[in-house]
């Protein structure tokens, strides 16, 4: 088992006004994987990671990072996180790379001009080292607040909707970069609300929704366990009604009768397709085409978020 980077127990926020943006939250990170945390937006996830960055004071609850107590051993914990805040907010008439050095100082690193060039680098915008953040376009200033949260060579890195208004190919070079930081040791946390990035490359997931942190799943094991199979099967004739001799299988129609849907569980031992089809067969049934496919990542995410709202 992997030895636990964060750890984060009873934590809860609850405002002046009582308006409780965060249900109690126990949630484990390993270190050196890459965990999404996954929900609509006004869900919990910025207040959660406000509180473990020491932005926002919890009302209840407790934080240890690396071994630090994040309330009572500030300066420690808040010395392995590096935080890449969803808004944009850097100073606007600095250089890009003054600003990446006073972030390193501003932890008390020592200069490593080999460590920030490489940094810069790696997010491309060395060839702009020298140009001030207000002459950036809006995906640039986006990768200076990477480069400014990794200044100081964090061992947990918090991406708070990383890829939020950038383009695809942007969004592409993140991904990329997410993985080459995981292969180099950094724990990585992200939020977003874009399923495809949670699928794309998460190792675990978390799904919360108005403060409530549903569930905790290794990715793979979130889609097995939850992931359904839908097989269509398109009539060669239309149907109005189902026959009651198929009403163990649960079937619906779709598209005004042509279609005859099955959700099963691709895990089951057994799927029920067979005997269905024989079904159709004995009761003279002519079907055309047989289709099925996989749900996704989205699919279980509105299934949980609906049933437990």
């Amino acid at each position: 088992m992997a030895e636990t980077i964060l750890s984060v127990a009873g934590v809860s926020k609850t405002y002046k006004g009582g308006f409780t943006a965060l249900k109690p939250v126990d949630l484990d990170i390993r270190r050196g994987e890459i965990f999404a945390l996954l929900g609509p937006n006004g869900a919990g996830k910025t207040t959660l990671i406000s509180i473990v960055c020491g932005i926002v004071t919890p009302t209840t609850g407790t934080i240890t990072v690396g071994g630090h107590d994040a309330l009572t051993d500030y300066k420690a914990a808040r010395r392995m996180i590096g935080l890449v805040p969803q808004e944009l907010s850097t100073d606007a008439f600095e250089t890009v790379i003054a600003t990446v050095k006073f972030s390193r100082r501003l932890f008390g690193r020592s200069a490593n001009d080999g460590y920030i060039e490489q940094v810069l680098r790696d997010l491309s915008l060395w060839d702009k080292r020298d140009t001030k953040i207000m002459a950036l376009s809006g995906g640039m200033k986006r990768r200076v607040l990477i480069a400014k949260a990794l200044a100081h060579e964090p061992e947990l890195l918090f991406l708070d909707e990383p890829t939020a208004g950038v383009d695809v190919a942007l969004r592409r070079d993140m991904w990329k970069l997410v993985h080459r930081l995981r292969e180099g040791g950094t724990t990585i946390i992200l939020t977003t609300h874009y399923i495809e990035e949670a699928e794309e490359m998460a190792d675990r997931v978390g799904v919360i929704n108005k403060g409530d942190l549903l569930l905790v799943e290794d990715k793979a094991a979130l889609m097995a366990k939850l992931g359904k199979r839908e097989m269509d099967i398109t009539l060669v004739d239309p149907m109005t009604a189902i026959p009651s001799e198929l009403a163990e299988w649960h079937l619906t129609l779709a598209d005004e009768g042509h279609i005859l849907r099955y959700v099963f569980d691709a895990q089951a031992e057994r799927t029920g397709i067979p005997s269905l089809l024989r079904k159709l067969g004995d009761l003279g049934i002519a079907f055309k085409d047989l289709e099925t496919s996989k749900s996704s990542l989205e699919d279980i995410f509105v299934d949980l978020v609906e049933t437990r709202a």
